[in-house]
């Protein structure tokens, strides 16, 4: 996977402490839980939502490092520098409820891609990990029509995006004959992500189907079976469109993946805390959940896919 460089990332952050929004706009920040090129359809769809909100003075923060405290205090320090609105990607939602419900006490808070439904956050908008994981579970069972056992590789093991991937991930290849046996967690360690493929490959021959629940494992999947000699003997199912994994489903290395549209989430969680903001609080649905649709790629579809994300990046 072609990560942002973590020297630049830290650099970026490094500036928020000094840099104050502009105080005569109202500020409104989106802050992401790792550095990824998963997150620059976000970043785009934020830039487009700038176009359209000249009144407002929109940031795209990423913390220096993909861990709940760097977030929280990332998040205190724009509230301190003059964020009048927050939407965050938390690392690790269930043990940030306390800091989440401080910054929900001094101005609106969202949450988006993994959710903290037990905060004072105002609304998740993002996709259903739920429902994304059912739709992996049926890339499987399309694929291996006679079952296997499959691996399975993710972020943060805690997180509710990978609880809820992981649950649907299940229940569709429940009676299939697929065995989803474990699930290995690198806490977006790149590193550890690939070490944790290279580990099973040499440890459990038995292993016939790789999962890569975020967006970086796919693309470690890939190197790791590439590095084994066997691409195409093992059945890889994915999650989101870094370029090594629509490249995979191209030639046929993956069997497919489930995108999400997180140039939306961009796009809509600006437009959604302007409303927010001058008072409108009709786009906050009563069980606070906005989702944005997720879909297959496979094959067959992957180079229409490709155009599109291609365009909304401007090439």
């Amino acid at each position: 996977m072609k990560y942002l460089k973590s020297i630049v990332m830290a650099a970026s952050v490094a500036l928020v402490a000094s840099h104050s929004f502009a105080q005569e706009k109202p500020a409104m920040a989106f802050v992401v839980n790792a550095a990824s090129d998963f997150w620059k359809l976000a970043e785009a769809g934020v830039k487009a939502a700038q176009a359209e909100l000249p009144g407002y003075d929109l940031q795209f923060r990423y913390p220096a490092q993909g861990t709940a405290a760097l977030q929280n205090a990332l998040m205190d320090d724009l509230v301190v520098a003059g964020a009048d609105a927050i939407m965050i990607s938390s690392a690790d939602p269930k043990n940030s409820i306390d800091a989440f419900n401080r910054i929900a006490a001094q101005v609106p808070l969202f949450t988006t891609d993994s959710d903290a439904p037990d905060s004072e956050r105002i609304a998740y908008l993002g996709s259903s990990n739920s429902d994304a994981g059912v739709q992996a579970g049926e890339i499987a069972v399309e694929a291996m029509p006679q079952g296997g056992k499959c691996m399975g590789f993710v972020g943060f093991l805690g997180a509710d995006n990978a609880v809820e991937r992981i649950a649907g991930f299940r229940s569709a290849v429940e009676g299939s004959g697929i065995e989803l046996v474990d699930v290995r967690g690198d806490d977006v360690d790149f590193a550890r992500a690939r070490s944790n493929v290279d580990d099973v490959l040499a440890a459990n021959p038995d292993i016939d189907c790789m999962v890569g629940f975020y967006s970086y494992n796919p693309p470690k999947i890939y190197e790791a079976l590439q590095a084994a000699g066997k691409l195409g003997q093992v059945t890889v199912i994915a999650f989101d469109e870094d370029p090594i994994t629509l490249g995979a489903v191209r030639e046929g290395s993956f069997a497919g993946t489930v995108v999400q549209d997180p140039y939306q989430w961009g796009y809509q969680g600006m437009k959604l805390m302007a409303a927010y903001l001058e008072g409108d609080k009709s786009e906050v649905p009563a069980d606070g959940l906005i989702i944005v649709p997720t879909k297959i790629i496979t094959k067959s579809n992957v180079d229409a896919f490709e155009a599109e994300l291609k365009a909304r990046v401007g090439g």
